[in-house]
């Protein structure tokens, strides 16, 4: 797989979780992003270790698959290396990164990677679907949503979360974030993200939701969802939700 001449969001992440499947100009990216606003590392870390919070929760629903979308690397505290006995299907729409993560899962009987454009449940192979998330439509999954809700108008997103309710099952979960105002003091770092990241007050993050129900965690910043200790002192970059599919 020849390096990639575009960095990409998942890779440059890779890359502040201290992993080691990113290449140059996802580093260079990187770098010149923590020039613009600072060290991104703990930040990310957060958000990672909140995944992991989240998604052993939705394990103790007794959930047995998940469905991914803007996946990113699948290492790192991914889905996968939290929910041992599960399924999980990661999905993205960056060709690179999708090759990545198949050539990391090569083998596994459990987890699979395939291009899926979460605007569009439609795009996911409906092969990887059935095999991956056997229980999807019918019982229970995980729904993993990191890292989109930025780079969608409301309109689109509340299309998107809604559509995923209609096709989920009953008692599925959904794992969430929002990015917060937190980048309107870095004007460097915020025109880097592009014309398509949106910013949001938390006062409208929960109207957004539509049908899914948040726990009764609430939505709060990624810090203060569960912590397994005192919450970790990091910028108030991301809100996070594990809101549930009830019963029509």
């Amino acid at each position: 797989m020849g390096e990639p001449d575009q960095p990409g969001t998942g890779r440059m992440i890779d890359f502040w979780l201290g992993g080691e499947h990113h290449f140059p100009v996802d580093v260079a990216a990187a770098s010149a992003f923590e020039q613009a606003y600072g060290p991104c590392a703990p930040v990310f870390r957060e958000l990672r270790a909140f995944l992991g919070r989240a998604v052993r929760a939705t394990l103790a629903h007794g959930v047995d698959g998940f469905l991914v979308f803007g996946a990113g690397v699948p290492t790192m505290g991914n889905v996968h290396e939290v929910a041992t006995d599960a399924t999980v299907l990661y999905t993205d729409v960056d060709p690179v990164t999708i090759r990545l993560g198949q050539s990391i899962l090569a083998g596994s009987d459990r987890a699979g990677y395939g291009f899926g454009d979460a605007t569009d449940i439609g795009t996911i192979d409906p092969a990887q679907l059935r095999r991956f998330v056997p229980g999807w439509g019918r019982r229970p999954v995980g729904v993993v949503f990191l890292g989109l809700a930025a780079f969608l108008d409301d309109a689109t997103l509340t299309r998107t979360l809604d559509e995923l309710y209609a096709a989920a099952a009953p008692g599925s979960l959904l794992v969430l974030d929002f990015d917060t105002e937190e980048l309107a003091g870095h004007p460097q770092a915020l025109a880097m993200m592009g014309p398509q990241f949106r910013m949001r007050q938390p006062s409208t993050f929960a109207p957004l939701l539509g049908r899914w129900a948040p726990t009764a965690d609430g939505i709060v910043p990624v810090a203060r969802w569960r912590p397994t200790g005192p919450p970790a002192r990091v910028p108030d970059a991301f809100h996070c939700v594990l809101a549930t599919r009830d019963a029509d």
